[in-house]
Formats: structure tokens, sequence, C-alpha cells
């Protein structure tokens, strides 16, 4: 593998720093910890919230393949910026909006959004790494990154939720427009860096947008084992998506007032962080498949008691998910990208990112349904039987695992 030296080399080290910097401002958004009631005043029930999250499952599922490609072919760093762009239109959209549309729009917006960052973000830190030979601290950096992303996110809804409290829920809107605006400042100042051969196959050129698709699905077909890790690993996020999207309801309907809101949301994220940086160090005991079906059996029964009990045991259960759920992204993202090569990276990683959105777009008519003719506790229901049907797959599969690749 050949390198660059010197001070260039030292310049694209920093590209770590300033992703630090993008993610923590990035998450630091105290309209998060009221979104849903936000929403609920503006007029949104829940069946069209969830219509808003099929909008955004469908941009991505729509965009997410295509903005990877670009990420390779022209660059990780401009499709970062347009998405930086993109997530500070939304803010200064949400502030005005007062119907359907306006709110799909904006759901829009964020799903092209999140398919310019979702490949390139991981691959631009990857090959940052990958250029100084760090790329064995993949994980850890990465989980290093979400620990920031968790802190910001505690930070603003702690502050958040006093603020709504006490001057309403547009303050909380407009200050997230300036978080989004100084992370897109970072955005700006990042270096891209070049694509190497990484020594994992050999590479070929590649001619034209559909060959980078192409290759991609190669990559796929010829490693079994990590597409299915990957599968299993986005359905799980799915259904962790709807939990955080909807906890707020959930508490509410069971009589806990707005300003336990930013209590739970901060202890909710900071439950994560443990697992996140645990992640490097646990897979150098136990193998990445079992980690994932313990993780897959442990977020199923606590969808089950969430939607079972709801009150003390249900919280509770909700708690325990998202401690498990901190071990998944350094876990699958190292896995994936480990095996990746680096002219593909972005393009390989939006697969996964485009699996997760697609298995979000059916959950969510399910429990979307489900919530709106009972409510979100037994929406939960559903979501845990999503996962123990994953569960069951994995293992399943698991003694065939040992014998592919």
């Amino acid at each position: 593998m050949n390198f660059i030296k010197g001070e260039k080399e030292m310049d694209y080290s920093k590209n770590v720093y300033k992703l630090y910097m993008i993610i923590f401002f990035h998450n630091l958004i105290f309209a998060y910890v009221i979104e849903r009631l936000f929403w609920e005043q503006r007029g949104m029930t829940v069946l069209m919230v969830v219509l808003c999250e099929v909008i955004y499952a469908a941009t991505i599922v729509v965009l997410e393949i295509p903005s990877g490609i670009l990420a390779d072919k022209l660059g990780r760093k401009r499709l970062l910026v347009i998405s930086a762009i993109l997530s500070m239109l939304e803010f200064v959209v949400l502030i005005n909006a007062n119907s359907f549309m306006d709110f799909a729009f904006v759901t829009f917006m964020a799903g092209v959004s999140g398919a310019c960052s979702s490949g390139a973000f991981n691959a631009l830190l990857y090959d940052s790494l990958l250029i100084s030979n760090k790329q064995s601290m993949f994980e850890k950096i990465l989980g290093r990154i979400n620990a920031f992303d968790f802190l910001a996110a505690v930070i603003a809804a702690l502050s958040g939720s006093v603020l709504a409290k006490f001057y309403g829920f547009e303050l909380n809107y407009k200050l997230s427009v300036i978080s989004m605006f100084v992370a897109f400042a970072f955005t700006l100042s990042l270096k891209e860096p070049p694509k190497l051969k990484c020594g994992i196959q050999d590479e070929e050129s590649i001619e034209g947008v559909l060959g980078y698709f192409r290759s991609a699905v190669a990559f796929y077909k010829s490693n079994p084992k990590v597409a299915f890790m990957v599968i299993n690993a986005m359905a799980m996020g799915a259904c962790i998506n709807y939990l955080d999207e909807f906890w707020q309801l959930y508490l509410r309907d069971i009589g806990y007032s707005v300003l336990f809101f930013g209590v739970f949301s901060s202890l909710s994220l900071l439950i994560r962080i443990p697992g996140n940086l645990m992640s490097s160090y646990l897979i150098k005991y136990v193998r990445e498949e079992r980690i994932l079906v313990f993780i897959l059996a442990v977020t199923s029964v606590g969808f089950y008691a969430a939607g079972a009990f709801p009150g003390v045991i249900g919280i509770a259960a909700i708690v325990i998910i998202f401690l498990a759920s901190g071990l998944v992204d350094p876990l699958v993202s190292g896995y994936l990208h480990h095996r990746t090569r680096s002219d593909i990276r972005a393009t390989v990683d939006s697969f996964q990112s485009l699996g997760k959105r697609a298995i979000m777009f059916v959950a969510g008519i399910g429990f979307g349904y489900i919530s709106s003719i009972s409510d979100v506790a037994i929406g939960f229901v559903f979501l845990g039987t999503v996962c123990f049907l994953f569960l069951i797959l994995f293992l399943k599969n698991i003694k065939n695992l040992d014998r592919i690749n």
C-alpha cells in the first residue's frame, strides 16, 4: 500500500477530529426532545408521522445507492457538504411548517440529506485512517464519534426540554439551525482522502455509474457472511429507529410530564455510549456473529416487555434495548469496512443503509397501523415480533456461517 507521508498525511489525520466536531454539532439539536409533540401541535397524527417516515425511507431507497456511487466517483466531501446544506434547510422550513405537505417536504429533504451522508461519512473516515495505516482503529474511532453524537444529543435534550417548557417549542428549532450551520462550517474544512488499494482484492478500473453498482453487488455476492450480518443489523436498526421516534408518546400515554422527557432522552443516549466504546475490545474475545445474536434476543424480549408492561417495567425494557443497541454500529460497520475495497467503500456502505430503510418502509406500515388503532405500546409488540423473526433466521443459519468464506 502506498501512503502519503509528512505534512499531507497529518492533514488527512485531522479529518478525524473534524468529524468529531461535525457529528457533535449535527446532533446538538434542541428540537429532537420535543419533536413528536411539536409535530402533533401542528396537526400531525401518529399515522401522518409514520407516512412521513415512509417518505423518508422511500427517498433513501431511491437515492441511497446513487449517492454512494457519486461519493465514490466524485468525492465523499462533496456529498457531505450537500447533506449539511440540506440539514440546515430542514429546520428553517420546520419553523413555519403547518400542514402534512410541509412536513412531508421536510422529510423528503431529510431523506436526501441522509442518503448523501450515510455511505460518504464512514468511507471518508475509514480512508482517512487507511492512509495513515490506522484502519485497525476504525471501530474504536467510530465508537468515539458515536459517543460525541450521544453526548451532544444529551446536552440538547436536557436543555431543550427546559427551554420548551418555559419558552415554547419554536425556540428549540431556531437554535437547531445554528448548530447545523456550525456543522456545515466544519464539513467545508474536510480534506478528501485519496482512494488506496488495500489488498483485500485486486481492484479493477470502474467505468460509469453502473460499474460501481455492479462492483458493490459483486462484493456482497462474494461475501455472503458479510451480507448476512448486515441484513440482521439492518432489521434491528429499523425497529430501534421507531423506538427512538415514539418513546415520547409512550411516556406521555403512561402519564409522564414533558420535563421528564429530557432526563429520559439523556439516559437513552448515555446508556448507548458504553457499547460503542466497548465494541472494539469485545470483538477480540467474542465473535461478531455471537454478539449480534445476543443483541437480537435482548431487543426482541425488550420490545415485548415494553408493550406488555407499560410503566416502570416497560421503561426499564426500553433502556435495556438502548444499552444493547450501542454495540451494533461499530461492530457491523467495522465488520463491513475491513472487508471492503476503498474505491467502492461508500457504495457498499450505502447498501447497508438502503436495506435498513427498506425494512423501515415495511415495518413502519405495520407499526403505524397498529399504533393508530390501538396505541404505541402495542406497536412495540409488533416491532418485537419483527426482531424475533430475524433472530430465528439468524439462529437457523448461524452454523452455516462458520463454513462460509
